[in-house]
């Protein structure tokens, strides 16, 4: 018979909220750095990975893209990433958001970039058998032509596992502002690419960037949107819209302080009927993983295996991939649902 925790990490499951670069071990991070001749803070990861709050982890998070310069370091973190969403906890699809803005600096092209994450990610497929799609991200650091130009290479360079644009960093004065890259989401709307938005993250977030990337990005998933709840006109237009969350519970431990519990905004969303998904966002820096958001994040949220299934689903339903990958999965996990409640232990 399994304990709560065992079903809930042997649960399959996909991820939507994944950065690429984060996705591998603290062992890889240190020896690609060690290879490159970046300086670490330290190389213990029980000190590497501590931050004040999520500003500060926005700059320990760019040395993750610092070790990444050639196209073999790229495939290596694929294969780790997948290696270890699969052996922590039954992931069976991910789509991850990859920011190569981050990378231009050193002269690196769109498809520097993104040619070798893609045949990494296609070799770990090949592996493990977990699907997968790929979502570019605009850094919000950047300027609002620095993602008009980052478009225009997604379109020009197009390949079918590229199929979203996505947001995340913030502005040099730390803000969200999602309006501020609204012709960047037009161009890609044009361009036949979905769309995602972090936003309502934190404390110094608020409501109003979840409702300018609904209404005026018109994105197709909300990344965090925590802050959602504090407009309840807001909530109910989501709830009727069926519009997806990408939460991720032990982030928010992190870069907002806040306590995992039945009154924390994820759970809050979740009663409100909305479509909550569950990920790691930054599994490396936040020292998490896909089992831990589930086996720690959704048992101290008070999620029941009814609910933990229906979220895990979610994540299939809101994926960015085609109908017959989704109908695939959605059989898949079914299968699996069952073997797992038969071993369930009665509470």
């Amino acid at each position: 018979m399994l304990s709560y925790a065992d079903y809930l990490q042997l649960l399959p499951k996909t991820e939507l909220h994944c950065h690429f670069t984060s996705i591998m071990s603290a062992e890889l991070f240190v020896e690609l750095a060690d290879k490159h001749g970046v300086s670490l803070p330290t190389t213990d990861p029980e000190r590497l990975f501590d931050y004040r709050d999520l500003r500060d982890f926005l700059t320990a998070f760019s040395l993750a893209h610092d070790v990444l310069r050639e196209p073999e370091d790229f495939v290596a973190v694929a294969l780790d990433g997948v290696r270890i969403g699969v052996e922590t906890g039954n992931l069976r699809y991910r789509e991850y958001f990859i920011n190569p803005q981050y990378f231009a600096a050193r002269g690196m092209t769109y498809r520097d970039v993104l040619d070798p994450v893609i045949a990494g990610l296609e070799q770990a497929e090949a592996e493990y058998g977990v699907g997968f799609r790929i979502v570019v991200g605009i850094n919000r650091g950047d300027s609002a032509a620095s993602a008009l130009e980052l478009v225009a290479d997604m379109a020009a360079h197009r390949h079918p596992r590229v199929v979203g644009l996505g947001m995340d960093d913030l502005t040099p004065d730390g803000r969200e502002a999602p309006a501020l890259f609204a012709d960047a989401y037009a161009l890609a709307r044009r361009e036949g690419f979905l769309l995602s938005a972090h936003v309502g993250e934190t404390d110094r977030s608020e409501a109003d960037s979840v409702r300018v990337a609904m209404h005026d990005l018109r994105v197709d998933r909300i990344d965090h949107g925590y802050r959602v709840l504090d407009d309840p006109d807001l909530v109910a237009e989501a709830r009727e819209s069926g519009i997806a969350f990408t939460a991720t519970p032990i982030s928010t431990t992190i870069c907002s302080g806040w306590h995992l519990d039945p009154a924390h905004r994820i759970r809050g969303m979740i009663d409100a009927g909305l479509n909550v998904t569950v990920s790691t966002d930054d599994a490396m820096f936040f020292r998490t993983d896909i089992g831990r958001e589930y086996r720690e994040g959704l048992v101290a949220l008070g999620v029941d295996a009814a609910g933990a299934k229906r979220i895990a689903l979610a994540g299939v339903d809101a994926a960015f991939c085609d109908d017959d990958e989704k109908a695939r999965l959605r059989a898949h996990f079914r299968a699996q649902f069952a073997a797992l409640d038969a071993l369930l232990e009665e509470n």
